[in-house]
């Protein structure tokens, strides 16, 4: 018990000692936002815990939210918990052949968004929000992660025995990918692809973004 405390205290030292060194070195929040990609495969060697989900969560009570009603919820999943839900993902539908994430890289943990109402404009409205901002805390904190909207709610639901649906996974993990953006003008292929080890995302420039 002791050893196990003692360990986490030293990853929370050195996690902080991390944090410190990115902020000194003046990374920006353009920088945090373009490193904050999908990620579909994981250096599973790398072991995320209780405390890494929960510093991610500790931003969730200062997020906006439409009307103020704070009604998601979140369920922290690591460890072999987290192994349990893997079976129900799959990731890269843009490319189905090859059948991700690979065997061993699997996310880490899990963060389950739930809500304790039925989804609305406004519901979707704080889960976007929530996503992006916990998805960035853990690209600052060195790690990774991506969006999971197609799985087994039900399944998930009975595994977890959630109280409420699950709206969202967010897949956690240290990222074991080299992720590229590609700048394309409207009307190009917005497909990502993976050519030469990289897997390339396609994203329409901000003149074409611009409506003028």
């Amino acid at each position: 018990m002791a050893d196990n405390y003692l360990g986490n205290k030293m990853e929370e030292h050195l996690a902080k000692q991390q944090h410190s060194k990115a902020a000194k070195s003046g990374r920006s929040f353009n920088q945090l936002v373009a490193e904050n990609r999908s990620y579909r495969g994981f250096d599973r060697s790398f072991e995320v815990k209780e405390h890494h989900l929960r510093r991610m969560l500790e931003i969730c009570n200062k997020l906006p939210s439409a009307r103020n009603q704070q009604v998601l919820r979140y369920r922290m999943v690591w460890g072999e918990e987290a192994d349990k839900l893997n079976r129900y993902i799959r990731l890269g539908g843009a490319l189905p052949e090859l059948h991700l994430p690979y065997p061993g890289t699997e996310p880490g943990a899990y963060i389950v968004i739930c809500s304790t109402v039925e989804e609305s404009r406004y519901v979707s409205v704080d889960l976007g929000i929530a996503a992006q901002s916990i998805l960035l805390k853990a690209v600052d904190m060195g790690l990774h992660g991506i969006c999971i909207g197609a799985f087994n709610k039900e399944a998930v639901k009975e595994d977890l025995q959630l109280p409420l649906e699950p709206l969202l996974l967010l897949g956690i993990g240290k990222g074991a990918e080299k992720i590229v953006l590609k700048e394309v003008n409207e009307g190009d292929s917005l497909s990502y692809y993976r050519q030469d080890g990289l897997h390339i995302v396609p994203k329409i420039s901000v003149e074409n973004l611009l409506i003028h």
